[in-house]
């Protein structure tokens, strides 16, 4: 077959790795594969071979919201597109790509839409709703990331979706051939015990609780600690709430560098996209991570982080309770509650016995993830498919 996949994002995160990772294991499985990713900013999707990949530049604009950047950015990627040979199989990642694929469909263009839903965005703006139920209801097959929101779905909006999790690449961050200390220097923070979260500031990531339980826990982590927050904001960024988390930082005494090689004085590090090639390296880095979200499709990142031997502790959210135990592969803390959290940061990092076996039981619940078993699961919904 030959096969289209659409994302509206090259950060090396959640869906965009989906993407890439079903699109490299469906090649070597003997499909003719495409890839096309809105490039941000001039942010880059590097992907393994066998794989064409089409870069769609989108260039950012001075004062624009989400609303106008989604609009434009579906545009821009339905033009590119409409250039494009035909494909047996168009299958977007998130709701902008969804729009794209749907308007050719409507103008005869292409067949068929295929939709990963890796979750669902609470939004508040009629336009971004409304282009979110049409990239559920109106495709013509939905697949989910998790059991939760392929039931989610079924509820909201009387959707059937096929459940095609996520895997891991579990040698490569378990294998990262650098120790802590090199690592650390790499990253500009030497054995400074490191805090990280990833997924940027913006709501459903928990940045203000995140901050808010580093404050409460530093007084318990030696004096040296470092909260360390990687990724991009997102398509949907609200620069109220990165301001408020700002606010947050000044008004709990945290010292906040933005940008990657943090100064010895600063409390915070907001280091930005780090590319996927030192993803590894991040991770071996850091000494717990923090996984503070409101909302998830799945939890890629932890899944990452176990596999590289990194202690997690997260919110207590359906979707991470179909495969974390907590006490056992993790810690789990109430959503939104900065004061259970700061006290696992602080356990995570202090108590050797308790990190070690959150150690050995992440790393066995993360081999359980495997891109051959969601390649596997994406072709049997190919297989049902009409194609041209």
């Amino acid at each position: 077959m030959r096969v289209r996949i659409a994302t509206y994002s090259a950060m090396p995160r959640g869906g965009a790795v989906h993407a890439r990772r079903l699109a490299e294991e469906l090649a070597a499985r003997g499909h003719r594969v495409e890839l096309w990713a809105l490039t941000i900013g001039g942010s880059g999707l590097a992907v393994g071979p066998g794989v064409a990949v089409h870069q769609v530049p989108l260039l950012p604009e001075a004062g624009e919201g989400a609303p106008q950047r989604v609009a434009r950015g579906a545009a821009v990627l339905a033009a590119a597109l409409r250039r494009a040979a035909p494909a047996d199989i168009h299958h977007a990642q998130d709701l902008v790509s969804a729009r794209a694929l749907l308007d050719l469909r409507a103008e005869g263009v292409v067949p068929h839409v295929v939709r990963t839903v890796h979750h669902v965005e609470v939004f508040q703006d009629g336009f971004l709703d409304e282009c979110q139920r049409a990239s559920i209801q109106d495709v013509d097959r939905c697949l989910a990331v998790s059991a939760f929101w392929a039931a989610r779905l079924d509820s909201e909006f009387g959707v059937q979706a096929d459940v095609v999790p996520n895997g891991v690449d579990f040698a490569r961050f378990a294998e990262c051939p650098l120790d802590r200390r090199r690592a650390g220097d790499r990253c500009g923070w030497g054995t400074r015990p490191v805090v990280l979260a990833l997924g940027g500031v913006q709501p459903r990531k928990g940045g203000r609780v995140l901050i808010e339980s580093f404050a409460r826990a530093r007084g318990r982590l030696p004096d040296d600690a470092l909260l360390v927050v990687a990724g991009g904001d997102g398509l949907y960024s609200d620069p109220s709430h990165l301001a408020a988390w700002r606010d947050d930082a000044a008004r709990l005494g945290l010292r906040v560098h933005e940008g990657p090689h943090p100064p010895p004085d600063c409390d915070v590090a907001r280091i930005g996209v780090v590319p996927d090639d030192d993803m590894p390296t991040l991770y071996r880095a850091a000494d717990v991570l923090a996984f503070p979200s409101t909302r998830e499709g799945f939890g890629l990142v932890v899944v990452e982080a176990m596999a590289a031997g990194l202690p997690v502790v997260a919110s207590d959210i359906p979707v991470l309770r179909e495969f974390l135990r907590d006490g056992d592969d993790c810690l789990m803390t109430p959503v939104g509650d900065s004061g259970p959290m700061a006290d696992a940061l602080v356990v995570a990092l202090r108590d050797g016995v308790l990190r070690d076996r959150l150690i050995t039981n992440a790393q066995a619940t993360a081999r359980a993830f495997r891109w051959d078993i969601t390649a596997e699961r994406a072709e049997a919904v190919y297989a049902g498919m009409r194609v041209p």
